[in-house]
């Protein structure tokens, strides 16, 4: 069984960074792709970004330029540094990990989650 534990979340003003970290259990964490989702009040969850097993990225387009996502196999970690941070972002952000190797966007291709850490952006 696959564990993903998410931290880092937190509030902060707009204009300042957070970094989320996952760590995942199991033992072939470098095979898959791993993503990181959010999801606002009333809103659908959301592909934030994602990373594949040999490290590919892909950005939702609001995020692109401000966030970016890295992973380390060594120690089955996946993190998201969140720059520029603006009260849009504010969402519970999930960790998750991908059914397969190559880059994943949509939450039906992740088949393991974390339960969320939350992000608050103040204006």
């Amino acid at each position: 069984q696959v564990q993903l534990v998410e931290s880092g979340g937190g509030l902060v003003q707009a204009g300042g960074s957070l970094r989320l970290s996952c760590a995942a259990s199991g033992r072939t964490f470098s095979f898959y792709a791993m993503g990181w989702f959010r999801q606002a009040p009333g809103k659908e969850r959301e592909a934030v970004a994602s990373i594949s097993w040999n490290g590919d990225t892909y950005y939702l387009d609001s995020v692109k330029g401000r966030f970016t996502i890295s992973r380390d196999n060594a120690k089955s970690t996946v993190s998201l540094q969140m720059n520029s941070l603006k009260p849009e972002d504010t969402a519970v952000y999930f960790c998750a990990r991908a059914r397969g190797g190559g880059i994943r966007s949509t939450a039906d291709d992740y088949g393991y989650w974390g339960r969320g850490t939350q992000v608050t952006v103040s204006s």
